[in-house]
């Protein structure tokens, strides 16, 4: 194994273990928190975060075999199996994105209409569409024999075929690239450009009327004023963030590697075995990336987080008291020192 294949390998297995933990986590607080249950974004959030849960325990090991052993892992069958779930997992998860995004441009765009215009049954319509729009083309592609081991990137994914067909993988292809990313990536730019208008708008009313109270209280400390002006400094640039890392996180992650498969589509021009692999890599990460941006660094979550190890830690410390015969009280404040 080369210093590249070292690499490569090193870093399928770090986001196999991020992807795991993080992904659980989600998952654990969408159970333990009925908050979460009851919100819409919750249920686009828990498709999402299946998805990356099936492509972390299918996908990933298998492409962490590809690359050590140079070949194939298990039988065409199998493979065609692990083909068929990367395809439709991949794109349920940008059509997810998209779908989030939706949400959030209802929300933020048309506040007092949200409850009426997103649904349970709104949002369970857009779910059943994405899930039809991801099954459509990993079953055509199955029955078509476009899928297969695929040296380049070493995984099971689409693969040409038959050279009589090499027309049609073409226009499948492009089609399915089309749908699955270049569609879901215009709807998160206008959505999230929607949002980041409305945000900076509200920006502005409030700064007016900052810079309204601080002109009127001319007696006011400089550093409370100074606190003030960098508050609508931070302020103006959250929303900005926000927006720039869900779109950001997304063309990063899936646009070399769609590029790549379109550009592989010429015959004349030859990808490299590990620009194939990273690019692979960069679409897994992903599944790392999503349950940081989209939930585990909202305050909800980390509420949720907070309450969850509190209990955890009471329950310890009353499980500890009551093998030790010690009151609860003097066994908390013993483990808090």
């Amino acid at each position: 194994m080369d210093t590249l294949d070292f690499m490569l390998t090193s870093l399928v297995v770090i986001m196999i273990i991020v992807s795991l933990l993080s992904n659980v986590l989600v998952l654990i607080c969408f159970l333990y928190s009925a908050d979460i249950r009851k919100q819409v974004p919750g249920l686009f959030i828990l498709n999402l975060t299946f998805c990356n849960l099936l492509i972390t325990g299918l996908n990933m090991p298998m492409t962490l075999v590809g690359i050590i052993y140079k070949g194939q892992p298990g039988n065409e069958h199998f493979c065609q199996v692990l083909g068929f779930a990367e395809t439709f997992l991949t794109a349920n998860s940008m059509l997810s994105m998209a779908a989030l995004s939706i949400d959030r441009w209802i929300a933020v765009v048309f506040p007092l209409s949200y409850h009426s215009k997103m649904r349970y049954r709104d949002a369970a319509l857009m779910l059943a569409y994405t899930w039809l729009h991801s099954l459509t083309f990993p079953v055509v592609a199955l029955c078509f024999s476009w899928i297969g081991y695929h040296h380049i990137y070493a995984s099971c994914t689409l693969s040409g075929g038959q050279p009589d067909k090499e027309s049609s993988f073409l226009i499948f292809t492009v089609v399915f690239h089309t749908l699955s990313f270049l569609v879901p990536f215009l709807v998160l730019c206008f959505t999230y450009l929607k949002v980041l208008k409305v945000a900076r708008f509200h920006c502005k009313r409030i700064d007016v009327i900052t810079m309204q109270t601080l002109v009127l209280l001319v007696d006011i400390h400089p550093s409370v004023r100074e606190r003030c002006l960098e508050e609508q400094k931070r302020r103006r640039q959250r929303a900005t963030k926000k927006i720039s890392t869900f779109i950001g996180t997304f063309v990063l992650c899936f646009a070399p590697y769609v590029t790549t498969r379109l550009v592989e589509l010429s015959p004349v021009v030859s990808i490299n075995y590990h620009w194939g692999c990273l690019v692979k890599c960069l679409a897994y990460s992903k599944a790392v990336s999503d349950p940081f941006v989209y939930s585990l660094l909202r305050h909800q979550y980390k509420t949720t987080w907070r309450d969850i190890i509190n209990k955890f830690l009471k329950s310890c410390s009353i499980n500890s008291s009551a093998v030790s015969g010690e009151p609860p009280t003097r066994n908390c404040a013993q483990s808090n020192e």
